[in-house]
């Protein structure tokens, strides 16, 4: 059942001194902004009306997760936050005797509403911002970043080695909930590491040998990963079917037993573990087959597509995206590409799949922008990867002025003249605080790393940092 507010705070909590009840000065203007029912429309879709368990209010979840992506807490740590802190407490509308939300009610809360919920969110912002006269769009810069996935460093020796493990845990766990329990798999898990550990050591060898004789060793010790990885999945292979025939067996006396008024709960229960157990053992056994051929594809010397080589055993979406940053020339997650104005307000953000083009991406933004404010930018200004004409003529369609974007390559001597007036030089410098605007949610706002797997959870975590983001900017600009 769909909540919106609480429950209002008890007689005595009123009663409490005035230094208690006050709220600091950013959570005080985030909470008017916030005290609106237009916020509460997003989350409507995803709820009976009347029917079911009352939700948590969307008022109370809405200001958690706010002070989640604002203090960079997780679900556990905000929680236990909360509960001790009358301030937070007051903020998130949770009476002194009331009880805050579970940590895995948030968590399922955020990946049932995913990324349309937290766009409609921060659609409903801005809307509310321009309606105000609050959002200025006379100058606009873009820039693109890389959002990482919830991965380590990606190798084909230690993700063969990985899988092999949870091969055989996976297997346990089939068995354990009474799936294919005659049926014998091997557990190779100790020879992968031993495998592992081996190639670690050899890389970390200071001993006077040349390059080509460690790349050798590491190369057969993978390509005996692979081998390990392709006879774990076989076996996996037969414990899955003789799985998938006990569920059938258990769903078939399960109909038997409803067919004659009986039900046995526990039953139902051991059924839904084994069906959990098989679907996550049959989607393992397809992404180790994947990460193997890879693995031999490399060894081939051939290197995978870029567009669809598994970096992940569980992100299935992450994809290898080279910046050509210093510390880190290959980043392993989602692009990433925001458009804030002179106040640094976000007024569009984008996250996609692998690694597009950013120069056909900035048009879109920009049409978004003016369908949102209802004005059209006087200047636009980007980064060099931008710098085409197809792309300085898009945004003059969309009735933009000037567009303050140097050319790819070397330029004509026309073109030099352009990019050398002061007019055009000083928008290029102030486009450079997009690096710091970038740099801002990486460190206060969670865009160093998303905890959510897949696209949607990428851009339903990016989306809860710039809502969050926002709601500071603009709050302090209403004020």
């Amino acid at each position: 059942m769909f909540r919106t507010v609480g429950d209002r705070p008890s007689l005595w909590e009123s009663l409490l001194p005035a230094e208690v009840l006050r709220l600091p000065e950013v959570l005080a203007r985030v909470d008017a902004l916030l005290d609106d029912p237009v916020f509460f429309a997003p989350f409507a879709p995803y709820f009976h009306p009347v029917i079911g368990r009352p939700s948590t209010p969307v008022e109370c979840y809405l200001r958690l997760m706010f002070l989640k992506f604002r203090y960079r807490l997780g679900f556990e740590s905000l929680c236990a936050e909360v509960s001790d802190s009358i301030s937070w407490r007051r903020f998130c509308r949770i009476p002194l005797d009331g009880t805050v939300p579970h940590p895995t009610t948030l968590m399922k809360l955020t990946t049932r509403c995913g990324s349309a919920a937290v766009d409609g969110l921060n659609e409903a912002l801005l809307a509310k911002a321009a309606g105000q006269k609050l959002l200025r769009v006379s100058r606009l810069r873009a820039d693109t970043t890389v959002v990482p996935a919830n991965v380590s460093y990606p190798t084909d020796s230690g993700l063969l080695a990985r899988a092999i493990r949870q091969i055989a845990a996976t297997g346990r766990r089939v068995q354990a909930a009474g799936g294919a329990t005659r049926t014998r798999v091997r557990d190779r898990s100790r020879a992968a590491g031993r495998r592992a550990h081996a190639i670690a050591a050899k890389l970390r060898s200071r001993a006077a040998q040349a390059r080509d004789q460690k790349l050798a060793v590491v190369a057969r010790m993978t390509g005996e990963l692979a081998g390990l990885a392709g006879r774990a999945a076989k076996d996996a292979g037969r414990l899955l079917a003789s799985a998938r025939r006990a569920l059938r067996q258990a769903a078939a006396k399960a109909a038997a037993l409803a067919a004659a008024g009986l039900k046995d709960a526990a039953a139902g229960r051991r059924r839904g573990r084994l069906r959990r157990a098989v679907n996550d053992l049959a989607g393992l056994l397809e992404v180790t087959r994947k990460v193997a051929a890879q693995a031999r594809q490399r060894l081939a010397g051939e290197m995978p597509s870029g567009a669809s080589r598994r970096v992940s055993l569980h992100d299935e979406d992450a994809r290898p995206i080279a910046k050509g940053r210093l510390g880190k020339p290959v980043e392993f997650g989602y692009k990433a590409q925001v458009t804030d104005n002179d106040d640094g307000v976000i007024l569009d953000h984008a996250v996609e799949q692998g690694n597009p083009a950013d120069g056909p991406q900035l048009a879109p933004a920009v049409e978004r922008v003016i369908k949102r404010t209802g004005r059209k930018p006087a200047t636009i200004t980007a980064d060099r990867s931008y710098g085409e004409q197809s792309i300085e003529d898009d945004l003059r369609g969309l009735g933009v002025r000037h567009v303050v974007i140097p050319r790819k390559g070397k330029p004509g001597k026309a073109r030099q003249a352009t990019e050398r007036r002061r007019a055009f030089r000083r928008a290029v410098k102030w486009r450079t605080g997009s690096e710091g605007r970038i740099s801002t949610l990486k460190r206060q706002y969670g865009w160093d790393r998303t905890r959510l797997d897949g696209t949607e959870g990428a851009r339903t975590w990016a989306g809860h940092g710039v809502l969050a983001h926002n709601l500071v900017k603009i709050s302090a600009l209403a004020a």
